[in-house]
This record gives C-alpha cells, structure tokens and sequence, in this order.
C-alpha cells in the first residue's frame, strides 16, 4: 500500500475545506445546544442561506462580494427569527420539531422550478460568484509536498477559512466566558430558575440561535466559494447530523471541542477510506467481502460504530463533560 499517498490525502482532508465547514457549522450548534440548550435540527437550513446569499446576488443581480456576504449574514438572522418566535417559549422539542421542517423547506424552495431562474432548481448554481476572493489569492501554485496537497484556489479558502475560525472561536472564548455567557449556560440548566431572578429568558434565547445561525451561514459562505458551486442536495439534514457528531465527539459546551471534533472526524473518515480503497486495489483485502464501489459505505459503517462505542464508553465526547449533555427541556 501507499502509505505515503494514504498520509497526503488524510493530512490535507484533516485541515481542508470540509473540515473547516463542519467546524463552523458545530461552532454554531454549540451555541446553541452546548451553552443554551436549544436543540436545532435545521443548521443545514442556516448554510444553505449562507450558500446562496453568496451565489445568488454575484450571479443574478451583479452585486459585489462582499455586499453578499452581509445579504447572506442579514438573511440567516431572519432565518432565525422566523424560527425562534413562534417556538422559543414553548418546550425545546418544539424548536427541534420547527427547525428540522424548516431547513427542508429551505431545501425545497431551493429545488423548486418556480424559482429555477434565480436558484438554479434542483441543478443550483455554477458559476466564478467568488471571482473577487479568488483575485486576491497570492499563492499561485498551491501546495504540494509528500504530507500536505492543495491546488491554489484550495489553499486560499483553506487558509482564509481557518483565520476566519480562529476569529469566531476566540470571539466565541470572549462570549461564553463573560456574564452574558454563564446566563446562558444557566438558562441551559434551569431557565425556571433564570426567570424567577427576573432575567428575559426568551430574548437570551433567541440571541443564542440568530449568533449560532450566523456562525452557520459563515460555513455555508465557505462551503460555496470553496465549491464556486451551490446544489440544495448538498444542505439535507445528514449535513445537520454530521455537525451533531463532530460537536459530541469533541464534547458540547467546550470552546474549541468543535474544531477538533471536525479535524478528528475528517482524519477517521478519509483515513479509513483510503486504508480500505488501497487495501481493494492491491488485492489484500478480497472482493467477497468488500468491493470498490463500497468503500464508501463501509467507512460510514465503521465510523458509526466507532461512534456508538464512544456514546457507551464516553458520552460527553473526548473533551465534554457529562454534565454538559444534560438538558432542560421543560415549558
């Protein structure tokens, strides 16, 4: 096998674009499920406005860059509203409930030939949207050495990418450790008892998921410069479970537990594919059992397996607490 090859492509996957995406998107479900106790099931909803608040005014309307990354940061805190008013003083069920419908319907709208003209429908939209950023990339030639392979383009966004978390994940330490931030972590544990010291409970509340959903959307920006593409297949709720597990593997309500979290979970995912796809390829590993065009499911399989031990073993993730993961889901 190409052990050097299998190092290259894990090592690249580990600090790539994906994996700066899947930081983002936990960053903000640690927001609002490691700190505030909200359960949102729809954080695929926030990137794919993000996503396509960049791509549609680029595209359709000629629209600077960066005035679409403020359209993509004004339409997620809309996004958020219409999500949190009508739910946030019910039962956090009922936020789940609402989130994971609205984020398909965000999906779905997206797909739709109704708006195939401005969309894209279920093709989405292709195009140089992110001409701007790439213009101002100084590494023309990439990067290429025996551990570490990007193209220029990919460089870019990888670097402005892991500035970008470096930028939220200390904004988020500033947050989540003044007094604003303990309020939150005591409406997680008790929000009854936050009330009664005279505290608007559903106004930190819905601070928590417009701050988190914005987090979100800044993945989703990402995610289509990264692409120069956006397909509203690629914002289904697997997205939404993805950035769950990476936040549990590092451990909710830790600051920096969602970016190690997605580094972790990339390394396993592309490390295993690459074992096993090598391991098909040089005839060690026999066809009966697993074939070529099944790597790719055999290595969600074991990853999920994995993911089961630690869930019996260490529920609170590699750096979480237990008492982390508890939740206060009453009226």
């Amino acid at each position: 096998m190409d052990f050097l090859f299998i190092i290259q492509q894990t090592l690249s996957a580990t600090i790539g674009v994906n994996t700066i995406i899947f930081a983002l998107a936990a960053i903000g479900l640690n927001m609002h499920f490691g700190y505030t106790g909200l359960l949102n099931f729809g954080q695929a909803g926030f990137l794919a406005i993000g996503a396509y608040s960049v791509a549609v005014p680029v595209i359709s309307f000629g629209l600077p860059l960066w005035v679409a990354f403020l359209i993509g940061i004004f339409n997620s805190v809309i996004f958020a509203l219409i999500l949190g008013v009508p739910t946030l003083r019910l039962r956090a069920d009922y936020l789940a409930i609402v989130t994971i419908a609205a984020a398909e319907i965000v999906r779905q709208i997206a797909r739709s030939a109704t708006f195939n003209s401005t969309l894209g429908g279920s093709d989405g939209i292709t195009g140089k949207f992110g001409a701007e950023f790439f213009a101002l990339n100084p590494f023309k030639s990439g990067l290429n050495t025996p551990i570490l392979r990007f193209n220029a383009n990919d460089l870019w966004v990888v670097i402005t990418g892991w500035l970008l978390v470096a930028l939220i994940v200390f904004l988020m330490w500033i947050m989540v450790n003044s007094p604003w931030g303990r309020l939150m972590r005591a409406i997680r544990e008790d929000e009854d008892a936050v009330r009664s010291l005279g505290k608007n409970v559903y106004l930190y509340k819905m601070q928590s998921l417009i701050i988190g959903g914005v987090i979100g959307a800044c993945g989703g920006f990402v995610y289509a410069l990264s692409r120069q593409s956006v397909q509203p297949d690629n914002y289904g709720t697997a997205l939404t479970f993805f950035a769950y597990t990476v936040l549990i593997l590092g451990g909710a309500a830790r600051v920096f537990s969602p970016v190690i979290g997605a580094m972790i979970f990339w390394f396993l995912i592309v490390f295993i594919e690459q074992v096993l796809r090598q391991g098909v390829t040089n005839n060690l590993i026999p066809d009966w059992l697993i074939g070529a065009n099944q790597v790719s499911q055999i290595r969600f399989m074991l990853m999920g397996i994995g993911l089961m031990l630690l869930m019996i073993y260490r529920p609170q993730g590699i750096f979480g607490d237990k008492k982390e993961l508890a939740l206060d889901a009453k009226a």
